[in-house]
């Protein structure tokens, strides 16, 4: 058992290496090619003038453009570095090396191509016109670190836009959500709870635990038994702050209208009173959330502080003060409540029948395969989800996705469940083998050693 001062210590390992490593690599991805290469004159068939015969056949049929190239299995990351991680609005320069490991973890887990778009604007109607803009090359658009209420209008704009062909998923909403009903469903199950019975603290009412409330009410949470709080209080019918910017925060008043069932006023202490499960997405800890809050919830309490880069209480604090489950967003605490889990076995899903939006019962089948995977390994107080190291989990989800996408008409191939397993399991095995034969052969540069 370790010490709370090696606790820490291990917690802020991962900056530091990360702050020695960075200008070490230079950036997380590069381009590779897909094609081979026998000699110069092979250029005449990959550019010109070979290459103008599937361009016209691509202007006869559009659809052709997923047979002759790579869009099908690529994947814009876009942001404009408003909302990056929890530091806030910090530019879109400045958000490149998050939007770079997204794109690192795209190919790595799901065999999925994304190419990291920072844009330089803070206006939502640029950004939808440029996600528009960029249809012809990509198969998905992964919006990422946009502030709220501005992201729940991009997404649901881009979702309802007829113009819009290729599927639109906002991750910090949707595969938040994804991954954190996931732990739910599992938690519940080790403190024998369900999810028609619970009580359920959100602290923070952006785009995540907005997206996660949706999705569970859709499992069966009753709205009456949510206590929503955000950074001025508790949602209620009487906030007149959001009342007054209710066509805004649609969502919010939305919340503040149905939730709450018992008149709760006050702020995060009250809110988590005699909650079975709270979610918090706020403001990075420690010290966010307190250990007498903790205290005071329903015995064999379930709590996911999952604020980056720091938790808004430690894991160890909430164990203390009596939390019976402990999830946070971070690899280097058990537990990980991660969108990692989530987003490239969904897309991985996606791109491989061609689905022309995601929708939240295709999110709702992901969650639901990824708690499978964990309970089929063996469920404790602290293992609720698989890590990123089952990689088995990935094409699953993707099998998962793929029959959902089908079964809800908005899958243009038709698959069955093995045709997808193994064709996730063949794209994603070869991404990882390709990592590791670069590293064999020194092409990516070993780690170097702390001095």
């Amino acid at each position: 058992m370790l010490t709370k001062e090696e606790l820490l210590a291990k917690a802020k390992k991962p900056a530091e290496d990360a702050m020695r490593l960075h200008p070490y690599y230079r950036g997380k991805v590069q381009t590779a090619l897909k094609c081979a290469v026998r000699g110069l004159d092979d250029f005449a068939i990959w550019y010109t003038p070979g290459v103008a015969a599937p361009c016209r056949a691509i202007q006869e049929n559009e659809e052709l453009a997923y047979e002759y190239t790579n869009k099908g299995n690529t994947v814009a990351v876009v942001s404009d570095g408003t909302r990056v991680l929890g530091l806030g609005d910090i530019g879109a320069t400045a958000g490149l090396p998050v939007m770079e490991g997204k794109a690192l973890l795209f190919k790595y887990l799901g065999g999925v191509d994304a190419v990291p778009l920072c844009l330089d604007t803070k206006d939502p109607y640029r950004l939808i016109l440029a996600v528009k803009w960029l249809q012809p090359s990509f198969g998905g658009v992964n919006l990422e670190d946009i502030e709220q209420p501005k992201c729940f209008r991009v997404l649901d704009m881009l979702r309802s836009d007829p113009e819009i062909k290729i599927p639109i998923w906002h991750d910090d909403q949707q595969g938040t959500a994804t991954v954190i009903l996931a732990g739910v469903i599992n938690a519940l199950k080790v403190v024998g709870k369900k999810m028609q019975d619970i009580k359920v603290a959100l602290i923070g009412t952006g785009a995540a635990n907005v997206a996660t409330l949706r999705l569970l009410l859709a499992c069966g949470v009753q709205f009456g038994n949510v206590i929503a709080c955000d950074s001025k209080g508790i949602l209620h019918p009487e906030r007149e702050d959001i009342a007054q910017r209710k066509i805004e925060f649609v969502d919010k008043w939305r919340i503040c209208q149905h939730s709450n069932a018992e008149g709760r006023r006050g702020g995060p202490a009250e809110a988590m009173r005699g909650a079975d499960v709270c979610i918090a997405l706020s403001k990075p800890g420690p010290g966010t959330i307190a250990p007498e809050w903790v205290k005071g919830m329903a015995e064999d309490a379930i709590i996911f502080p999952c604020a980056n880069p720091i938790p808004e209480i430690w894991p160890w604090e909430a164990k203390e003060a009596g939390a019976r489950v402990v999830g946070t967003g971070r690899s280097d605490f058990p537990n990980q409540v991660n969108n990692s889990l989530g987003f490239p076995g969904i897309f991985r899903g996606v791109l491989d029948v061609r689905a022309t939006t995601i929708t939240d019962e295709m999110a709702i089948a992901a969650a639901e395969e990824l708690a499978r995977c964990a309970e089929e390994r063996g469920l404790d107080a602290e293992h609720i989800l698989p890590t990123m190291e089952d990689w088995e989990v990935f094409p699953r989800e993707a099998a998962a996705v793929g029959l959902k996408a089908q079964e809800q008409g908005v899958a243009r191939l038709r698959l069955s469940h093995d045709e997808l397993l193994s064709k996730a399991r063949q794209i994603i095995q070869q991404a990882q083998d390709m990592t590791h034969f670069l590293m064999e052969k020194g092409l990516i540069p070993p780690v170097p050693a702390e001095k």
